[in-house]
């Protein structure tokens, strides 16, 4: 199931994707109010309804929860790689397989949503106490090459966006099914 709506693989479109949906806001205020949002989410929204797949194909907003998820425990790993060594390699993930082998759909999305903001809080205050020769500091994605931390912080912050989006769309498709 793809879960996002620019491929992965596309390196650069993706790029642009997540930066154009940042623009000028600052990635660490975004990065900070994410768990409240997702946490609304999940608060407002029968699990049963969060569960619904609403496009054949697509994740569920459930799954869009586990995936954040996912994605907390990977960008925490790499900003430490990166702030502990010398342009690490850093390994682009499936993330269609990380969803369907963890069985998000059968989890409890506030539970889910609680999961996050706990691996948030963690990797915020590294994000946010990042000196300006620490955004310098590179790894080598295996997908898009040599990314700064002044990148991925970035790109983490419209990743948040692009998935809030996603679910808040797939949230008003599952309501009229």
């Amino acid at each position: 199931m793809a879960g996002a709506t620019v491929e992965r693989g596309d390196s650069q479109k993706y790029q642009d994707k997540l930066l154009g949906l940042l623009g000028d806001r600052d990635p660490v205020a975004v990065l900070a109010e994410t768990p409240n949002v997702v946490r609304r989410i999940a608060a407002e929204h029968p699990a049963e309804l969060l569960r619904r797949r609403p496009y054949p194909g697509k994740w569920t907003p459930c799954e869009v929860i586990g995936h954040l998820c996912d994605s907390e425990w990977v960008y925490g790993y790499r900003i430490r790689l990166i702030l502990c060594e010398k342009e690490p390699t850093i390994l682009g993930m499936n993330q269609d397989d990380w969803v369907a082998g963890q069985r998000y759909n059968e989890r409890d999305p506030r539970e889910l949503a609680e999961q996050f903001a706990a691996m948030r809080r963690f990797n915020l205050h590294i994000w946010a106490n990042l000196t300006a020769a620490d955004r310098q500091r590179a790894g080598l994605h295996n997908e898009r090459g040599r990314e700064t931390l002044g990148m991925m912080v970035r790109m983490e912050a419209g990743h948040d966006l692009s998935h809030i989006d996603q679910i808040t769309r797939y949230v008003e498709a599952a309501r009229k099914m």
